[in-house]
C-alpha cells in the first residue's frame, strides 16, 4: 500500500480528484470519484478497481486495514481535503475507480431465461433520481438497468451516492440505440415493455397483469416518457392520481411499479 503525503492543491496526483462537482473531470481519466467511509468499502469489497484512495492523515491509521497493497494511497491534511472538497469538513475519505466497459444485454441475457426482469430509463436528467432508480432496480431483483444515450452518466458521484453502492453490483447497460435493444428484448427474449405514463386511458396499475419477462419502462423528470419511446412499448400503465395531484417523482413512481410486478 504506497502511501504518499500530497501538500498542494496543484499536485498532478490529485488532478482526478479536483473540481467535484465536474463528474468530466474524473471521466476524463477513465475514473469515477466515490465519497464517504461506508461507499468506499463498498467499492473496495465489490469487483470494480481501485485507482486510487485520497484521505485525510486524521483517518489514515483507522482505514489503512481496509486498503490492498496495490491501491495508491495519497494522503493529504483535514484542512487541504475540505479546501479540494470545497466544503467546510469533508467526511476525509475518497476513492477514485476505474470505468470500465458496460455490459450488453447480450452478455446478460441467457436465451432461455425463465424470468428477466429490466428496468429501462431513457432520458433520466438528474442524477439523484437516477441513483434512486439504480438502488430500487437492485432491492427488487433486476437484472440489469438500461439506460438511454439521453439519460445523465450512471457513475456520477451523486448518483452513486445516492445509490448507496448499488452502481457496483447492478449491471447497468449503457444503450447506443434503445429502439433496436426493444426490439432485440421482444423478438430474442420475448420480453414484454411496460410504459409508465400519465395517462387516463392506460391501465391501472392494480389491474396490470404480471409477465415472467418484463421490462418496465420510465421516463423523463419533466416531460415523462417520450412518444417514441411509448410507441416500443407493448402496453402502458398509469398510477391513478387524487385530489389535483399531476405526478410523482420517477423514483417514487418507481418504486410502486417495482413493488406490483416484482414483489
Amino acid at each position: 500500500m504506497p502511501q504518499r503525503l500530497i501538500a498542494a492543491l496543484d499536485d498532478p496526483r490529485l488532478a482526478p480528484y479536483r473540481e467535484l462537482k465536474d463528474h468530466y473531470v474524473a471521466a476524463r481519466h477513465g475514473l469515477f470519484i466515490v465519497e464517504g467511509e461506508q461507499l468506499v468499502r463498498r467499492l473496495l469489497a465489490s469487483s470494480f478497481q481501485v485507482q486510487s484512495i485520497l484521505i485525510a492523515d486524521r483517518r489514515l491509521e483507522e482505514l489503512a486495514p481496509l486498503f490492498a497493497p496495490d491501491i495508491d494511497v495519497h494522503v493529504v491534511t483535514q484542512s487541504l481535503m475540505n479546501d479540494l472538497a470545497g466544503i467546510k469538513f469533508h467526511s476525509g475519505v475518497l476513492a477514485a475507480g476505474v470505468r470500465r466497459t458496460p455490459p450488453t444485454l447480450e452478455q446478460l441475457l441467457a436465451p432461455d431465461a425463465k424470468t428477466i426482469r429490466l428496468v429501462v430509463c431513457p432520458e433520466i436528467a438528474i442524477a439523484e433520481n437516477l441513483g434512486s432508480m439504480i438502488r430500487l432496480a437492485a432491492g427488487f431483483g433486476a437484472d440489469a438497468l438500461v439506460v438511454g444515450p439521453r439519460s445523465t452518466d450512471p457513475f456520477l458521484r451523486r448518483t452513486i451516492r445516492v445509490s448507496m453502492g448499488s452502481t457496483f453490483t447492478l449491471p447497468i447497460v449503457e444503450s447506443t440505440d434503445l429502439a433496436a435493444d426493444f426490439v432485440m428484448l421482444k423478438q430474442r427474449w420475448g420480453v414484454h415493455c411496460v410504459a409508465g405514463v400519465l395517462d387516463e386511458t392506460a391501465t391501472p396499475i392494480k389491474s396490470a397483469a404480471r409477465h415472467d419477462r418484463l421490462a418496465l419502462v420510465f421516463g423523463n423528470e419533466a416531460q415523462g416518457l417520450a412518444a417514441e419511446d411509448i410507441a416500443l412499448c407493448d402496453e402502458r400503465v398509469t398510477i391513478p392520481m387524487k385530489l389535483g395531484t399531476d405526478s410523482l417523482n420517477v423514483a417514487v413512481a418507481a418504486g410502486i411499479f417495482l413493488y406490483h410486478y416484482w414483489s
